[in-house]
């Protein structure tokens, strides 16, 4: 770790220092017991449940590990370095509760769970000391290991039950050699070369190949070969040889494998995803039945677009063997003035027809946001206009051709928001939209200016028109998590601001009620799980949500956060957290997100740590940037200031901040945010920048919503990059960088020429960085040391 701090009348500067840890009181909240990830089966019937590993130790950061074509890989498990799951596996029944433990050897994590159809059976993805293998479960409590088996999950999903939901598709580490020795000299210069290329969008460029020695290493450990495992019999089928493959799915049939392979040459340029690749059809024996595309390094994507050829190439899970997929008509390109930007393409068995075009979208396809009804007739598919920020829901009549549009949205608008459709899994393991009849079921956060009240709908194919058939009480937390069994009864998660979050089993009781000014069934509810609450200390802390308005208008909020013991009118140090995001209009912008109703844990170098050291904290301080995304940036800094001046003033108002011991922090944009309002305003005694990115020149081809070149919009680059006015950098400002920052808009050196600026300026400012960490702060030495900063930082300059 380094560590550096100066200023104009400040000791010499500290250039080392050894690890810190906070007050004995945050260590206990950091470290205290974590609620464990859940992994519901199709059924709703039992829950599988796992302890979270959330700070690893420095050290595990720290091993040797390869930068690889977007992907940081650990050698001796050939899977991503520091990629953690749970432990103390437990299943559930849901019925009544009862808990059952499965036990898997020591030092062994559950890294996945792929449940069979039916929800009685499940294959574990378990990360081992040298490897990831595979354990084979069932809800009996049966739990085996398939023994000499090695995954690789490098390039997508390694384990996936067939159709017949009996044998698994497996991608297998194949039999090889030693991985290649990097030389002792370089055979030759880092090269690249660009003729009359086109801009791309800078957060393609991470971790990737630099060198012949990383080529021959991504090679090594991408490589994978398919093979088909019975568990019955463990017998083992190879289907595949060894490739780089980034898809490998069965048709629903079970009669074809749908197969994209990696080709080379690899590119330096772009992540592995963007590579050169061929998209294939082969049937059952892993023989080549048709070649689907064969699409080209994707190393020239315009800013905010796509690549050209298919994409998103999947099954449709209720026909036997026909593929679909979506190409752009555009050129990819987002700005280019077309009557329609992408299409939508089919191509059933034996796959030797020309494709046919099933719809032409307007505008952008989004293929992650569709689903199918059961009976395979109508396909629900989704299309944004970028401009507008706007979402387009069609209903396309696949084999009529015809294709109406079901509703629309304000993708900002979380008050009209209608929530995502349901799924419900198929014999053949397949996921349909879940129907009762001609509705979907939907479900969502519910946003209301009092917070955020979780639904579940019916929503009408026909009409459009909705039933409301569960909602959480505004004094709680409550939300759909599956249906159990059947339509009758489903797992709920309930939670309150003093009640641990805890799984209930809800049965409709018929009846309907009117509670809270809207018409929803009846439920009654028995518990799942009893968990206990971690952090008894937290449930004095006060929390609401307070609303109020910026200078023009527009509307604002925060979570305004009370110390334990705080006395009503007493003005206290404050710490004001927050991350600037852009908005079409000021309505949408306004809105309130969040719930007063959500329990209080917390984790990581969260700003709420503030509270058990005696400071309010307002947390998800809304920070609008309004405008036409081609242009919002013009304003950037006059709209961060009048953001900023309308929370303080708020928070002064109220009496909770004292006006002249009020600190801001900021991770990534937010770093951005904390060093434009320390440059542009003397509303903060103090700030911290965590991660950030200062001078937005480095990021030529547009940044955030920004799509305009440096070329095009030079003034707007300089003006919000604080780099250029770090004279007027005039508070004491925290630095914090992970020194090892992949992500291509915040490298670390940001931070260091930025904590220069300052300096050389006059300014009082230290600098902080976290070896090994990447963008967000992982180990528990680091998380730690951040904790002790940021007290000791604002302690000093706010209370001190």
């Amino acid at each position: 770790m380094m560590t550096t701090s100066i200023g104009a009348t400040e000791a010499p500067p500290q250039t080392a220092s050894q690890w810190q840890s906070p007050p004995k009181e945050v260590l206990e909240v950091l470290h205290a017991q974590q609620f464990p990830q859940v992994w519901t089966a199709p059924n709703g019937e039992h829950l599988l449940l796992a302890d979270r590993i959330l700070y690893p130790a420095l050290a595990e950061l720290a091993a040797p590990m390869h930068k690889l074509a977007g992907i940081r890989v650990n050698p001796v498990t050939n899977s991503q370095h520091g990629q953690h799951g749970g432990v103390n596996l437990r299943l559930v029944r849901v019925a009544d509760g009862t808990t059952l433990p499965l036990a898997l050897p020591p030092e062994t994590e559950v890294n996945g769970v792929r449940w069979t159809a039916d929800g009685q059976r499940f294959a574990l993805i378990v990360k081992h000391t040298d490897h990831l293998g595979l354990w084979l479960g069932a809800v009996n409590g049966d739990l085996v290991e398939i023994d000499g088996l090695a995954l690789n999950p490098l390039l997508g999903n390694p384990v996936s039950w067939l159709p017949d939901q009996q044998r698994l598709l497996l991608r297998r580490i194949p039999q090889r050699g030693t991985a290649p020795v990097a030389p002792v000299i370089p055979v030759g210069p880092d090269i690249l070369e660009g003729v009359g290329a086109t801009a791309r969008s800078t957060y393609e460029a991470r971790n990737l190949l630099e060198t012949a020695h990383d080529d021959a290493l991504f090679e090594y450990y991408a490589t994978a070969e398919l093979v088909i495992l019975d568990p019955a019999t463990r017998q083992i089928e190879v289907v595949g040889e060894p490739a780089l493959y980034s898809t490998a799915q069965f048709s629903p049939s079970g009669e074809y494998l749908l197969v994209q392979r990696l080709v080379p040459p690899w590119s330096h340029e772009v992540a592995w995803w963007r590579f050169a690749s061929e998209v294939e059809v082969w049937n059952e024996q892993g023989k080549r039945v048709a070649a689907i595309a064969s699409l080209l390094i994707a190393d020239a994507v315009p800013v905010h677009g796509v690549p050209v050829g298919p994409r998103s190439v999947s099954w449709q899970p209720t026909a036997p063997h026909t593929l679909f997929w979506v190409e752009a008509l555009d050129g990819g390109n987002p700005v280019a003035e077309v009557s329609h930007r992408d299409q939508l393409m089919r191509l059933a068995a034996p796959f030797t027809a020309e494709p046919q075009v099933v719809f032409q979208a307007e505008h952008r396809i989004q293929p992650w946001r569709h689903g199918w009804t059961a009976d395979g007739s109508t396909l629900m598919l989704t299309e944004r206009e970028r401009i507008r920020r706007w979402r387009y829901v069609w209903l396309i009549d696949v084999e009529q051709g015809t294709a109406r549009r079901w509703f629309d949205l304000n993708e900002d608008d979380r008050y009209g928001n209608p929530g995502s459709p349901q799924f419900r899994v198929l014999p053949n393991g397949r996921w349909v939209l879940h129907q009762k009849g001609n509705a979907v079921y939907f479900s969502g956060s519910g946003a209301t200016e009092q917070g955020d009240r979780p639904f579940l709908d019916l929503r009408d194919l026909t009409t459009g028109e909705t039933e409301r058939l569960f909602r959480s009480a505004p004094d709680r937390y409550e939300s759909f998590v599956a249906f159990a069994g059947d339509e009758s009864r489903f797992v709920l998660r309930s939670e309150s601001a003093v009640d641990v979050p805890n799984y209930y089993l809800a049965t409709f009781d018929g009846a309907v009620t009117a509670a809270a000014g809207e018409a929803t069934r009846t439920f009654s509810q028995q518990p799942i799980t009893q968990f206990v609450d971690p952090t008894p200390q937290f449930r004095q802390v006060e929390k609401r949500i307070v609303r109020y308005e910026r200078a023009d208008g527009v509307p604002l909020s925060f979570h305004l956060y009370l110390p334990p013991g705080y006395q009503a009118g007493t003005p206290l140090p404050t710490v004001l957290y927050a991350y600037p995001l852009e908005y079409s209009d000021a309505a949408t912008a306004g809105q309130v997100s969040g719930s007063e109703q959500r329990f209080m844990r917390l984790y990581g170098a969260s700003p709420l740590f503030f509270l058990l050291q005696g400071y309010a904290v307002l947390d998800q301080t809304a920070m609008p940037m309004l405008g036409d995304p081609e242009t919002a940036y013009d304003t950037f800094v006059p709209q961060l200031v009048a953001d900023a001046e309308a929370a303080v003033a708020k928070a002064v108002d109220m009496g909770v901040a004292d006006p002249e011991r009020i600190g801001i922090i900021g991770h990534s944009h937010g770093g951005l945010m904390v060093a434009n309002l320390l440059a542009h305003t003397d509303l903060f005694r103090a700030g911290i920048a965590r991660s950030g990115s200062y001078n937005k020149t480095n990021q030529p081809f547009g940044f955030q919503a920004e799509r305009r070149s440096l070329f095009e919009a030079q003034d707007v680059y300089i003006q919000v990059s604080p780099t250029f006015f770090a004279d007027q950098v005039n508070e004491p400002v925290l630095i914090i960088h992970g020194s090892d920052d992949a992500n291509p808009g915040t490298l670390t050196a940001q931070s260091q020429v930025f904590y220069e600026a300052v300096r050389g300026s006059g300014g009082t400012a230290r600098l902080v960085l976290l070896p090994f960490e990447d963008h967000g702060y992982r180990a528990r030495e680091s998380i730690e040391h951040v904790l002790w900063e940021q007290l000791r930082w604002f302690d000093r300059y706010l209370k001190g």
